[in-house]
Parts: structure tokens; C-alpha cells; sequence
């Protein structure tokens, strides 16, 4: 294989197949380094995707996969694959932001529980995926390395707040990319940049480090170009851990073999989540989707669960997390958007009625969520009302023609499902006629994460 051949096709080839070229020593973890150092070399000034970028870190560990594979030596499941970790998980070997000025230079003395599990596996990290400040608001950009840009149209937003993950996968400047997503930071981006994304059920996913790991909304999930690779990514991710009072175990074993399901599935199908605006450009995209889901023969029935609670339990719960962070947050607490200190101001306002309140919600919605899935297997609605809207906007304030009353409004698509705390995913759906991408929101039953896989690896296969 040229120069050129390594440098221009290999970096857009799935992860899989990058994996196995490693293994045949038809590659080496070198090469695969400088294609992924050349197309980031090209992509990334339009973009502006990866940040803290140093891929130094990578080369001796590149050089010792080389000489692993070599020896014939056993090497991980992610060995040789280029990745780079999201900015708002601790890195000790590159500079952790999390959007905010004074912490420009900040090193942490330890890697977060998913970097330490991603660079066992073999992974060649070159530095972090750009996100918004604290990961608040789903359009990336902050005050230490500005906007990430779309990857299909420069001038639009590449969604957040996994942005930069979502665009590095999608111009191949990346393989794999680990994502979070709390209202939908996983899942917009992935619709918006082509690619799949998954928020899993919590637990599967251990969080571990800092924070209330007692809250069921914020996750950590993989985002890829394809599910075999997504897979990949989770059966690293995945294993369970026992310091996470929420984790579970997922039969990651199982990941490998996944079948397609063995007789037809029920499919609610929701064109709006209860009433929301969805322009039109989703809409039509959506229904050509439908179109690949009744070939495969699956009963679809328009139908969608009481949406009614989910929006307050959101905000509460978001609002009261923000504030029990407030402290943490107080060093450059005059550093932070209007939006994050709108969040804690909202944390502050709350009463203890309020969120004991939200926090029984939560088993309400999770009762109701049972209730609805025992008629369907999947629900199918849109990942975002929006399509990608200016880069040079916060957020929308309109909708379809409908004014937008807060600033997470326009994403009640993903919030409303996060609520109801079962997995979802993002599968591309196609393309409207401006070009950029549409994303289809497949969401499975309660802990159903294994047979929401299954499910979306059909219809992927099935596009």
C-alpha cells in the first residue's frame, strides 16, 4: 500500500477493518498514526475538532503495538485505533479544559475510568474532541479553542456537547470517539454529523471519579461511523465496575455475536414526541426512514408514551446537579456562559419539596416507560427538531414557527427520553435537500440495551 493509499483511504475505512489490517500486518500502528496525523492535518484547521492535540503521546505506544504484533504477541481490541477524548474527561497526558480559560494548562494527575479502559485496550489517543464549557448546550464552543464547525456545512453548528467527537469521526480524523450524553450531548451530534451514536441504559456505562453518581441522566456511551465499530468501542467501554452504585452488567461478550432479531419487531413510531415542533426537512427524511423499517417487515403503530412530567423532572434534576457542583465551579464562576450560571441560579431557586419531588418522578416515568414498552419493542422519533442551525448562533430561539421559552427547548426531543431514563440511539437517516444529515432516534424498553443494538444493526444493515 502507497503513501498516499495509508493517508487518504485507510483513515475512512470502518475501525473494524482497521483493526484487522493490524492484524495481518497488512498495516502498522505507525501508519495508522501518521494517516490519522495527515487527515487532521488537513481537516481539523477547517474544522476545529481536536484540540489539545499532541500526538507525541502516541508514537512510542504505536511503536511498542508494532513490535507486540510483530513477536505475535497478544494486543488489545482497540490496538492501533486513533482516537481522541472528549474535553470534559480527565487526562493525564493531555491537557483537560472543560471549556473554561483558567483551566487552559490544566493537567490532571489521573486519567477518568474510560480513558484508562480505552488506552488498555490499545488505543492511540492525540489529544481531546472539542466541547462547549462544562458540556452545557448542545453547540461546541468555548473561550479556549472557540467553534467547532459541521463537518458537512462549515458555517452550521456541529451540535454538542460530544461536537468535536461527532465531526473528528465524521471527516476520518478519528476512528472511534467516546461521547456523554445527559440531554441528548451524545445524540445530537451524531445526527448532525452522519455517525451513530449511543446513550446507554445508566450503569452499563461505569462513570466513576467525581460527581453524584447516584444520578441516572448523565452517561457515558460510544459514538463510531457504523455499529460494528460502535460495538467494538462498547464492549471496551462497557465492563462492569464496582465502585458505581448504578452500574449493571451488559453481557459484553455478547456484543460479538449479535443477530439479527428473529421475528418482527413493534414499532412505536413517534413523528414528535408528544407535540413538539419538528421542522419539515426532518419530517421528510424521517418518513423515507419509516419506509426502511416496513421492509424488514416490522409492525409499526404511531404511538408514544405520556410525555406529560418530563420536562420538569429534566430541569429540576439538571439544575439541582448544577448546583451541587456549585462549589467546584466557584474558582471561575465568573468565567462561565449566562447559560450555566442560569442552571445554578435555577439550583438555587429550587425548594427541597421541588426536587423530592423530580427525584419520584423519576420512578413514575420509569414505571411508565415499562407500562409502554410492554406492547412495542422499539419506539422510533426524531433525534432533533432542528436541523443544524448557524455557527454563529448560541441556540435557536424559534422552532418550526414556535417561540422557544428556555435555552434546551429546542432538544426536548433527546430530554424527554433521557427522562424516562431507557437507551436510545442515533442512526443516520438520510439526507435533506440542504445536503446536511438527519438523524432517527431508535429507542429501546427499559434496560433493553442488548435488543436495541440488535435492532439498530438491522436497520443499518437494512439502509
Amino acid at each position: 500500500m502507497s503513501s498516499n493509499q495509508i493517508a487518504g483511504d485507510v483513515v475512512d475505512l470502518p475501525a473494524t477493518r482497521q483493526r484487522a489490517m493490524l492484524a495481518a500486518r497488512e498495516i502498522s500502528a505507525r501508519e495508522l498514526l501518521a494517516a490519522h496525523m495527515a487527515r487532521i492535518d488537513e481537516r481539523n484547521p477547517v474544522h476545529n475538532a481536536v484540540v489539545g492535540y499532541n500526538p507525541e503521546v502516541a508514537e512510542p505506544k504505536a511503536a511498542a503495538i508494532d513490535d507486540a504484533v510483530v513477536a505475535g504477541e497478544e494486543v488489545g481490541p482497540l490496538a492501533g485505533l486513533v482516537t481522541g477524548y472528549k474535553d470534559l474527561v480527565e487526562t493525564k497526558e493531555f491537557v483537560t479544559t472543560f471549556g473554561i480559560g483558567s483551566l487552559a494548562d490544566n493537567r490532571p494527575t489521573s486519567d477518568a475510568l474510560i480513558v484508562q479502559r480505552i488506552e488498555a485496550a490499545g488505543a492511540l489517543s492525540v489529544g481531546k474532541t472539542n466541547t462547549p464549557q462544562l458540556g452545557a448546550g448542545s453547540n461546541t464552543f468555548n473561550p479556549v479553542y472557540g467553534k467547532t464547525l459541521n463537518a458537512y456545512d462549515t458555517s452550521r453548528t456541529a451540535g454538542g456537547s460530544s461536537g468535536g467527537a461527532a465531526v473528528a469521526l465524521a471527516t476520518g480524523m478519528v476512528a472511534v470517539a467516546d461521547g456523554s450524553d445527559y440531554g441528548g450531548s451524545v445524540r445530537n451530534p451524531s445526527a448532525w454529523g452522519n455517525v451513530v451514536g449511543f446513550r446507554p441504559s445508566a450503569g452499563v456505562v461505569p462513570v466513576g471519579g467525581s460527581g453524584n453518581a447516584w444520578n441516572p441522566m448523565p452517561v457515558y456511551g460510544p459514538m463510531a461511523r457504523n455499529m460494528d465499530d460502535l460495538l467494538l468501542l462498547l464492549s471496551v467501554m462497557a465492563q462492569p465496575h464496582a465502585a458505581d452504585p448504578l452500574g449493571r452488567g451488559l453481557d459484553v461478550a455478547s456484543l460479538d455475536t449479535l443477530s439479527t432479531p428473529d421475528r418482527p419487531l413493534r414499532v412505536a413510531w413517534s413523528a414528535n414526541l408528544g407535540g413538539l415542533p419538528v421542522e419539515p426537512e426532518i419530517t421528510d427524511v424521517l418518513e423515507q426512514f419509516r419506509g426502511r423499517v416496513e421492509n424488514l417487515g416490522w409492525q409499526i403503530t404511531e404511538d408514544e408514551p405520556d410525555f406529560s412530567g418530563t420536562d420538569e423532572v429534566f430541569h429540576t434534576v439538571r439544575a439541582f446537579n448544577y448546583l451541587s457542583r456549585a462549589d467546584a465551579f466557584a474558582p471561575f464562576v465568573d468565567e462561565l456562559k449566562d447559560t450555566i450560571k442560569g442552571e445554578i441560579a435555577l439550583g438555587n431557586s429550587l425548594s427541597v419539596n421541588q426536587v423530592a419531588k423530580a427525584w419520584s418522578q423519576l420512578k413514575l416515568l420509569w414505571d411508565r416507560a415499562n407500562a409502554f414498552f410492554g406492547d412495542y419493542d422499539l419506539m422510533i422519533a426524531p433525534v432533533t427538531q432542528v436541523m443544524p442551525f448557524s455557527a454563529d448562533i448560541e441556540y435557536p430561539t424559534e422552532v418550526a414557527g414556535q417561540t422557544m421559552s428556555v435555552y434546551t427547548e429546542w432538544m426536548y426531543s433527546c430530554c424527554r427520553i433521557t427522562s424516562f431514563g431507557v437507551p436510545a440511539m442515533s442512526l443516520p437517516a438520510g439526507f435533506g435537500p440542504s445536503g446536511l444529515p438527519v438523524g432517527a432516534q431508535v429507542i429501546g424498553r427499559p434496560h433493553g440495551d442488548l435488543d436495541l443494538l440488535a435492532a439498530a444493526r438491522a436497520l443499518e444493515q437494512a439502509a
